[in-house]
């Protein structure tokens, strides 16, 4: 039965964030709000988790999964980014994009898209997300949550809670959070090429 935790949106309770992510250390996986609907969340380098979140989604191994990132100097750490991306990407965030990048050596070989060595990343602007990235000191590993069969995210806590009481461990609530999910930014070729649309706005990469 998953635990769930009523967060304050704006002003998170340390005691909750601090709990949070002891428990993440653990192995344990999360539903949890972003600045773009919700998503499942896992420790780095969790394989079980990667295995549950590939179950709960229905996923295959092309699936990129993201790194959801605390700022830009974490970012770049797991990632490749030259002079003219960088600049593009930084002036997106922190917002609802997801960038795919080659990856580097830091990243979990199980996490890479098996032809591209690429991987997702963003920097999410959502009190509770950060306050969570800030005390893991490490990215999230994440993917949207987006039901097998289903057009739409999953946007409210109370309903993720019931829905997946027994295959997550924690549901974080801190109000509703939009059902739409990033817009999905391409730049493992070096120019943007715009994956999917969603709540970021594409002009600046057209």
């Amino acid at each position: 039965m998953a635990k769930y935790f009523d967060v304050h949106p704006e002003n998170p309770q340390r005691r909750v964030i601090t709990g949070l992510a002891e428990s993440i250390r653990s192995g344990a996986l999360v539903a949890y709000p972003t600045d773009s609907c919700y998503a499942l969340g896992c420790q780095l380098g969790s394989r079980d988790g990667i295995t549950r979140i590939r179950s709960i989604r229905n996923l295959d191994d092309r699936h990129h999964f993201t790194l959801v990132c605390q700022n830009f100097a974490q970012l770049g750490q797991f990632v490749h980014i030259d002079n003219d991306v960088f600049r593009a990407i930084k002036a997106a965030t922190p917002g609802s994009y997801t960038f795919i990048l080659p990856a580097t050596k830091e990243v979990p070989r199980q996490l890479l898209h098996p032809k591209k060595k690429t991987v997702g990343v963003r920097i999410p602007d959502h009190a509770v997300t950060q306050a969570l990235l800030a005390e893991l000191g490490e990215p999230l590993l994440s993917s949207t949550l987006l039901l097998p069969d289903e057009k739409e995210p999953l946007t409210q806590g109370w309903e993720i809670k019931e829905r997946l009481d027994h295959v997550v461990d924690a549901v974080v609530d801190s109000g509703d959070c939009g059902t739409e999910p990033t817009t999905v930014i391409d730049f493992s070729g070096g120019e943007a090429e715009i994956v999917r649309r969603g709540a970021g706005d594409t002009a600046r990469f057209e």
